[in-house]
């Protein structure tokens, strides 16, 4: 892979998860592709690109407390653990949910993943040093911002319309407040909830 793509525990671990378990028989030749590919109940797994950009963007350390919004498939989280993150996970679909959890607990990955609103956050483990949402929003959610340490960077598409998104790249820099740069075109499925788009 190359398209920008530098860091090499990033590229690393994007060589050695093996992302055909992690979608469906009918797309496994083609699992090595750098393609976004459909998986159940509507959503996808985002091309190898995408996933190794938003990870690379973020820098992720060993340790680090990371909340991902939007398991989906359990990719992402596997990329995740495979840098050393402290992870949690949540999803708003429960079969993706139960999926993933079994998949990441056969490749030998730690994360704590739950079933929930992700438009929400998860208050509950927070502080995070870092948040990837893998679900473009309408807007950057209050709720993450709430979740994250000051200091701390999240990346989230954000569009005014389901369809497409830039991504953007923001720093916390006090109780409330944010700065952000935009990164690109980018085109994920909605964040639905509470704090997303509605159903």
């Amino acid at each position: 892979m190359n398209k920008g793509i530098t860091n090499e525990k990033v590229l690393d671990a994007i060589a050695t998860i093996p992302r055909h378990l992690f979608i469906s028989s009918e797309f496994e030749s083609y699992a090595y592709n750098d393609t976004a590919f459909p998986i159940s109940s509507g959503q996808t797994i985002s091309q190898p690109y995408t996933v190794a950009y938003q990870t690379q963007m973020l820098d992720i350390k060993p340790g680090e407390k990371i909340l991902e919004i939007g398991t989906g498939s359990g990719y992402q989280a596997a990329v995740l653990a495979h840098l050393g993150a402290n992870l949690f996970s949540v999803e708003r679909i429960e079969k993706l949910h139960l999926s993933a959890k079994r998949i990441l607990r056969e490749l030998n990955y730690n994360a704590t993943l739950i079933y929930d609103d992700g438009s929400l956050g998860l208050g509950q483990y927070a502080p995070y040093d870092k948040i990837i949402v893998t679900a473009g929003a309408p807007r950057i959610p209050l709720s993450y911002i709430h979740q994250l340490r000051i200091g701390g960077k999240i990346i989230i598409p954000v569009g005014k319309t389901k369809e497409q998104q830039k991504m953007v790249l923001a720093t916390k820099t006090g109780e409330e407040t944010i700065s952000h740069e935009v990164l690109g075109d980018f085109k994920f499925v909605p964040l639905i909830g509470k704090q997303g788009w509605e159903l």
